[in-house]
C-alpha cells in the first residue's frame, strides 16, 4: 500500500508552502471568466507538443508562461518552439517544484514519464494549481485513488489526458449506443497494432550532461543510468513505466467502458508475453486481456510489434449489441447488422495511425477547451479524474493479472482484488526515500 511519508525533501515542502500562500492571495483576481489562463507544461519531448498546439489554439483564454524539464536540451528546444509559435518567451526551469512555486502559473500539464504523473499532479493540488495530466493518471492503483482523494481535498480541477471524451464524434456515437444504434450493447473490443523495434541490452554508462538523472528519477528508487532508457524507452521498465496497457490501451478501454456505461469489473484476466524479441523490455509485446461485469465484456489486444490491423485500423473499438455492431476510430464510424453486412459509415477524417508518438489533433484542443472552460466558467469536464482513474485501475490491475499469471476477482467498489495478497502487493509501489506523495 502506498506510503504517507513526506512527498519531497525540505525545499520542496518550503516551495509548495509558498505557491500555496501565494496562490490563495492572488486567485481572486487570476481567474475571472474573462481572463486567461496562465499554463506550466512539465515534461516537454513528444507528447507535449501536442499541449503546445491545443494551447495555441486555445490562446484566446490561454497562456504558457512556464515551461519545465530536466532534460536541458528537450528545454531548450521546447522553449523556442513556444517563442515561435506563440510569439513571446515562457520562462524555462528543470524542477518542477519552482514551477509550482511561482504565482503566475494558474494550471500545469503533465506529460513527463508515467512514474511522475500522480506525485506530480498531488504537488500541484497542493500548491493550489489546476492539474491537465497525460494519461495513464498513476503509475500503480495507489496513487491513482490517492490523486482523486488530493483532488477532492484540495477542490482543484484535474483533467485526464484520453481526449476522445471531448471528440464531437465519440460523443456523438457514444450517445447513440446509448440510444440504441446496436440494441442492447454488451461487448466491447479494442485493440492496438504497431511495429516496435527492439530496446536491446542497455549498458551502464556516463549521465549525459544535458540531464539531471536524479531529478528524472524522482520518486522511483534509484538506478544506475542505462543508455537504452531515455527519452522513450522508459515505458518498456516496470520503475518507470506501465507497458502497452496503460501506454494506448488506456485511450481505447476507456471508449469500451463509456460505451457500455460500467465502471470497475469484478474479473480480469490477461495473457501474453513478450515473444518478438530478446531485450530489456521487460513487459508484453503481445497480450489479450478481459474485463468482466455481470452482463457485459471489454476485452483489449495488443500487438506492439506486429502492425496487423484489425478492421483495417492500427487501433479501435467494435461494440457488439443485440441488434449489430459498430467499429468506431478517430476516422470515424461503421455501422453492421447482426450479419456483418454493413448499413451505414460516417467518416470523420483521417483514422489514428499508431506510428504518431505526438498525437496533435482537434481532440486534444477539445479537451484543453474543456479544461479551460471547467476553470474559468466551471464547465463540466469531460474526462474528471474520477472517471478517468477507473479506466487506468482497470488496465494497471491486468499488468497484474499477467504478471501474476492468474485471474484477478475484484471488489468493484474499490477495485481492490479479493482473497490474493499476492496480487495486492503490487496495489502500490516502493518509493526513493523522501519523495513519496502524499496528502
Amino acid at each position: 500500500m502506498i506510503s504517507r511519508r513526506k512527498f519531497i525533501d525540505t525545499m520542496a515542502l518550503g516551495t509548495a508552502a509558498l505557491a500555496v500562500n501565494s496562490t490563495a492571495k492572488s486567485y481572486g483576481q487570476i481567474l475571472g471568466a474573462n481572463e486567461r489562463i496562465n499554463f506550466a507544461v512539465i515534461g516537454l519531448n513528444g507528447r507535449a507538443y501536442a499541449h503546445l498546439s491545443s494551447l495555441k489554439a486555445n490562446q484566446k483564454n490561454a497562456k504558457i508562461t512556464h515551461v519545465c524539464d530536466v532534460e536541458s536540451n528537450i528545454l531548450q528546444k521546447f522553449a523556442g518552439s513556444v517563442e515561435k509559435s506563440l510569439g513571446y518567451t515562457a520562462v524555462s526551469d528543470k524542477d518542477f517544484r519552482t514551477v509550482l512555486a511561482s504565482k503566475d502559473v494558474d494550471a500545469i500539464t503533465i506529460a513527463t514519464p508515467d512514474h511522475w504523473h500522480a506525485p506530480m499532479a498531488i504537488a500541484g493540488l497542493q500548491a493550489g494549481k489546476h492539474v491537465y495530466v497525460e494519461k495513464p493518471c498513476s503509475h500503480n492503483p495507489a496513487e491513482g485513488a490517492l490523486l482523486v482523494e488530493a483532488q477532492q481535498k484540495y477542490g482543484k480541477k484535474v483533467q485526464m489526458g484520453t481526449q476522445r471524451r471531448s471528440s464531437p464524434l465519440y460523443i456523438d456515437v457514444i450517445n447513440q449506443i446509448h440510444n440504441g444504434l446496436v440494441g442492447r450493447a454488451y461487448f466491447a473490443k479494442a485493440w492496438y497494432s504497431n511495429t516496435r523495434k527492439s530496446i536491446g541490452i542497455g549498458k551502464e554508462a556516463p549521465v549525459p550532461p544535458t540531464l539531471d538523472w536524479d531529478l528524472w528519477q524522482g520518486p522511483a528508487p534509484r538506478q544506475p543510468y542505462k543508455d537504452n532508457v531515455q527519452p522513450y524507452n522508459w515505458h518498456w521498465f516496470r520503475t518507470w513505466g506501465t507497458g502497452e496497457a496503460l501506454n494506448n490501451g488506456t485511450h481505447e478501454v476507456d471508449v469500451c467502458r463509456w460505451a457500455l456505461g460500467v465502471d470497475l469489473p469484478k474479473r480480469i484476466t490477461a495473457s501474453g508475453g513478450r515473444y518478438q524479441f530478446k531485450d530489456d523490455w521487460q513487459f508484453y509485446d503481445t497480450l489479450v486481456t478481459s474485463f468482466e461485469y455481470d452482463d457485459k465484456f471489454i476485452s483489449w489486444e495488443n500487438k506492439s510489434c506486429n502492425g496487423m490491423k484489425i478492421y483495417g485500423r492500427d487501433r479501435g473499438v467494435v461494440v457488439v449489441g443485440t441488434t449489430g455492431s459498430v467499429v468506431l476510430d478517430t476516422g470515424g464510424y461503421e455501422v453492421y447488422d447482426l450479419k456483418g453486412i454493413k448499413t451505414s459509415d460516417h467518416l470523420a477524417g483521417k483514422a489514428a495511425d499508431s506510428s504518431d508518438l505526438t498525437g496533435a489533433d482537434t481532440m486534444t484542443d477539445e479537451h484543453f477547451a474543456n479544461f479551460i472552460a471547467a476553470i474559468r466558467t466551471g464547465e463540466k469536464l469531460t474526462q474528471p479524474i474520477e472517471s478517468g482513474n477507473i479506466s487506468v485501475t482497470m488496465l494497471q490491475l491486468s499488468n497484474i493479472a499477467w504478471e501474476i499469471q492468474r485471474e484477478l476477482k475484484l471488489d468493484p467498489n474499490t477495485g481492490h482484488v479479493l482473497d490474493d495478497k499476492e496480487a495486492m502487493k503490487s496495489w502500490g509501489r516502493e518509493y526513493e526515500k523522501g519523495w513519496a506523495p502524499h496528502l
